[in-house]
């Protein structure tokens, strides 16, 4: 398994969260710049099971030795086994984390070879199969996780309305580590 600087990430992220005492930096009034136990291997490989697929290993060791969200790029790194706490709040998110988690929805493939810019013509839930949200960036625009095909791994951001569908970042390690390094 690809090792993760627990304690570095944790410092690093104290050093933002003291640089921001008044959480203004996008995010971090939802995040509040904390991340979660990291989850036992036991509830990773249950999820894997459940869903019939294999997390990318920088993903999968990121909440198998770091934490399970919320610190991170967006509104913060959604939770992987189980709905964030505040939950039901009417936030759209919350949706989009549970549509993930329907039977067979991340096994199956990922539709797409190459981006899709601009407006998409598909409804969004057609195109992001095979692919975990991570994090939510407001306004419908969401960051999702490839999880299968020749894109697995790709970290993708898709913006229905203006921004289509496509690769923001080679992997969750750059997209997580290139948040961590952000002024």
């Amino acid at each position: 398994m690809e090792s993760w600087d627990e304690d570095g990430v944790r410092v690093r992220i104290r050093q933002m969260a003291a640089r921001d005492p008044d959480r203004e930096r996008f995010g971090a009034d939802t995040h509040r710049y904390e991340l979660a136990p990291a989850l036992p291997e036991a509830e990773i490989t249950a999820f894997e099971t459940a869903h019939g697929i294999d997390l990318p290993t920088e993903y999968r060791s990121f909440v198998a030795q770091v934490g399970n969200g919320p610190a991170g790029p967006g509104h913060g790194l959604m939770p992987l086994t189980a709905p964030r706490a505040q939950a039901g709040e009417e936030w759209a998110v919350d949706d989009e984390w549970e549509e993930d988690r329907l039977p067979g929805r991340l096994a199956e493939p990922f539709p797409l070879t190459q981006p899709l810019p601009g407006r998409l013509g598909a409804p969004a839930d057609e195109l992001t199969r095979g692919t975990l949200m991570l994090a939510e960036e407001g306004c419908g625009m969401y960051v999702r996780l490839v999880l299968s095909g020749p894109r697995a791994g790709e970290v993708w951001r898709i913006d229905p309305d203006w921004g289509g569908f496509v690769p923001s970042s080679p992997g969750f390690r750059t997209w997580y580590t290139d948040w961590l390094q952000r002024p």
